[in-house]
């Protein structure tokens, strides 16, 4: 995959947890999606993972669009192709498995994901 279709490939897995976040919390009820959510019923363990896990997800993507970007232009290419597969390969893992509420291996594919963000933010020197 490229560099450019990684990052797409990001962006529609933050929207796929977006989404599911919001089905779950909402738990799929038509009235509540179409308003304004001012009564939401009380989220269960599963939502506020789901939550949780695509909130993380927005944050890890903000620092992976910015060194994606400038990895592009960097000296090691094939660093920086590294670092993506490894931060989308490992986001895409990270999500069921938090959604399974797996903590120790949620946490180490967290870290797979950060070494690619270092990998990329490396590749862009």
């Amino acid at each position: 995959m490229t560099l450019s279709t990684l990052l797409l490939a990001a962006a529609v897995l933050a929207w796929l947890m977006i989404l599911a976040s919001a089905m779950l919390r909402t738990r799929g009820d038509v009235q509540i999606m179409a308003g304004n959510r001012d009564n939401v019923p009380t989220s269960s363990a599963l939502a506020g993972r789901a939550d949780r896990a695509a909130k993380n997800m927005l944050e890890n993507l903000v620092l992976f669009v910015a060194l994606a970007v400038a990895a592009g232009g960097g000296q090691n290419p094939g660093r920086a192709q590294l670092g993506a597969e490894l931060f989308v390969a490992a986001r895409i893992v990270y999500w069921p498995v938090y959604l399974a509420g797996i903590p120790f291996l949620r946490t180490g594919l967290w870290m797979v994901s950060v070494a690619g963000l270092a990998l990329l933010g490396s590749a862009a020197l």
